[in-house]
């Protein structure tokens, strides 16, 4: 015989397995939900699971106090850990327990009235025990209140059982503070995960009785949420998955700083919240360092300001505001005095007492030469330039230096930047500053000229407005424009603006005495993804717990946390795919889009 023949099937054999081969096959191969979710392996333990490389522990809770708080629970909701809970309810008939109430009151009774005849002191206990019960009682028999048989669990998740011992630690601290006490489910662990796992069945049986009120306090979670019924839309929650809508004009102030590192996607949230801020009837004014916003501009039917040495839009500084109702022309004038030596200082290296006497003085006689005093109307007269206060200015005791040390910028090659009757209309909802091509020995300068003139623009009507101030540190560098900039932090609730300070150097933001004024100035806080050299810094400015400093040094691009009022939330920014192609700043899609326009005209011609 030969060696093959011994591995051939009888004919019989070959029958039935031609019968069978087929259907067992396909069995085989079937794949159920069970099998792709199940672990590789399991091991159960007396105090833990093994669910392949994960280690899971189940608690339960066992004692709860007299009173319950709203929001007992909602640290144990928002820890930044891997958990799953349970809330088993069964309603108990009112005439039963009722009877059960009738009895028990009567014990209560007993025992108070037994004390009595044997002359011992009052028990507070049973005299509160008895209180509770009779109000207890009065409540159900009026229907104002049911009792339910509750079970609550909780299952942790970790790598290893230090790590669950760690978080268990955790959550025991915090529910005991509320006098509610846990247990693991010693040689339950089995059942207790089975009674996590979303197919509503109690194994473990743990319950206690409460009423309506404190199970109110379970169900719904009570978790941190920013969702309201009007403002826009900031993004999602990341602990919950709910919307954070927020109007940040129904805040005590409506100003806001984003901290975040290069990369991380604050100039794509802050051109989100500007896109959906349009759309609710807000005005937007941008100071842009690096030309981010132009192609936002042009897609929304805005104005855009490119401010160099040899742009054609001019700012000439000595320009006036008309007075409002409630301020005279004296304070308008003297307040522009104020900010023209600030900007001075900046322009000429700083000041010494005597010269800072002399420029406000020049200043003064300057507006004086062009008939300008606070008896005139602001609306009719021609303001000076820089030129006319120069040539005051030499004409002064003290003022040679200074006519010297300003020269650059009247005749200089700086001199087409300031020294020109303004030229720059802001009458649109949408309006960006660029000052990318200006020297960045002049952006501290020409920062302060447009923050000024846009000001003073703000004060001539009281309208809804958002400031938005891209890369702020620029403004920290210098004294007088952080004192401005937190001057109009601290002044414009009253003119119906807020301001949006954006930054990526936090240290340097934070190192100047108005950084922090700034932000407790600042109801909302957007911090992202940050550089470990600042996190340190940042965790110290706003109270960060460890779980959260580690959130934003891990975050992804539009991930961070979000604080408003008193309130914060993590969160993830949402874009549409029509919105993100108007504020993206990604260059590969940015290539992509100039080369699908191009295509597109090139198919029109």
């Amino acid at each position: 015989m030969a060696l093959l023949d011994l591995f051939k099937p009888k004919k019989k054999e070959l029958s039935k397995i031609t019968s069978i081969l087929p259907q067992e096959i396909y069995q085989a191969g079937v794949l159920e939900l069970k099998d792709i979710i199940a672990p590789s392996a399991l091991k159960i333990t007396p105090r833990e699971m093994n669910l392949g490389d994960k280690v899971v522990r189940t608690f339960f809770v066992i004692s709860y106090p007299r009173f319950l708080g709203d929001s007992w629970f909602a640290p144990i909701i928002n820890l930044d850990k891997v958990f799953d809970i349970s809330i088993f309810i069964h309603p108990i008939e009112t005439a039963t327990i009722l009877r059960q109430f009738q009895k028990k009151v009567a014990e209560v009774q007993s025992q108070i009235s037994t004390r009595e005849e044997k002359g011992l002191v009052r028990d507070p206990i049973l005299d509160t025990a008895y209180q509770d019960l009779e109000q207890l009682r009065d409540n159900l028999q009026q229907a104002q209140e049911r009792i339910f048989d509750v079970g609550l669990y909780m299952s942790i998740y970790g790598e290893d059982e230090g790590e669950l011992d760690k978080t268990e630690s955790e959550i025991k601290s915090i529910l005991e503070a509320s006098l509610v006490y846990v247990k693991p489910a010693l040689f339950q662990q089995e059942q207790g995960y089975k009674s996590i796992l979303p197919i509503s069945t109690d194994l473990l049986e743990v319950r206690s009785k409460l009423n309506s009120s404190p199970l109110s306090s379970l169900f719904p979670f009570i978790s941190f949420d920013l969702t309201s019924d009007k403002g826009i839309l900031y993004g999602i929650n990341r602990h919950n998955s709910s919307l954070i809508l927020f109007d940040r004009f129904s805040l005590e102030n409506y100003n806001s700083v984003t901290f975040a590192k290069a990369g991380s996607g604050k100039s794509y949230f802050t051109k989100l919240e500007i896109l959906r801020s349009l759309m609710f009837d807000t005005d937007v004014l941008v100071i842009d360092p690096e030309r981010e916003y132009e192609y936002l501009v042009e897609a929304t039917g805005g104005r855009y300001f490119n401010i160099s040495l040899t742009s054609d839009n001019h700012i000439n500084p000595f320009d006036l505001p008309i007075a409002r109702e409630d301020e005279s022309q004296a304070d308008v004038l003297r307040s522009n005095t104020v900010n023209l030596v600030g900007l001075f200082r900046i322009m000429l290296g700083g000041l010494t007492p005597e010269e800072d006497s002399i420029i406000d003085r020049a200043i003064t006689e300057t507006y004086a030469l062009k008939d300008i005093t606070p008896e005139a109307n602001f609306a009719d007269v021609e303001p000076p330039l820089l030129s006319d206060f120069e040539l005051v200015l030499a004409g002064m005791e003290g003022g040679e230096s200074l006519v010297q040390r300003l020269t650059k910028y009247t005749k200089g090659s700086w001199s087409g930047f300031i020294n020109r009757p303004t030229n720059v209309d802001i009458n649109k909802k949408f309006v960006v500053f660029s000052i990318r091509d200006m020297e960045d020995e002049l952006k501290p300068v020409a920062m302060y000229i447009v923050t000024h003139f846009i000001w003073n623009a703000i004060r001539k009507q009281l309208k809804k407005r958002l400031l938005v101030i891209d890369e702020a540190w620029w403004m920290m560098k210098s004294e007088d424009t952080a004192s401005f900039l937190l001057g109009l932090a601290k002044r414009g609730r009253k003119y119906y603006l807020g301001l949006a300070t954006i930054t990526q150097d936090v240290e340097d933001f934070l190192k100047s005495q108005y950084g922090v004024p700034i932000i407790t100035n600042s109801s909302i806080q957007m911090l992202m993804k940050q550089s470990p050299s600042s996190i340190d810094i940042v965790q110290k400015t706003f109270n960060l717990t460890e779980e959260e400093k580690y959130l934003l040094l891990e975050s992804d691009v539009g991930e961070g946390i979000f604080f408003a009022g008193l309130k914060h939330v993590a969160i993830k920014v949402i874009a549409s795919y029509t919105e993100d192609q108007i504020i993206t700043s990604d260059p590969h899609q940015l290539l992509a889009i100039k080369q699908a326009r191009k295509d597109l005209e090139e198919g029109q011609a």
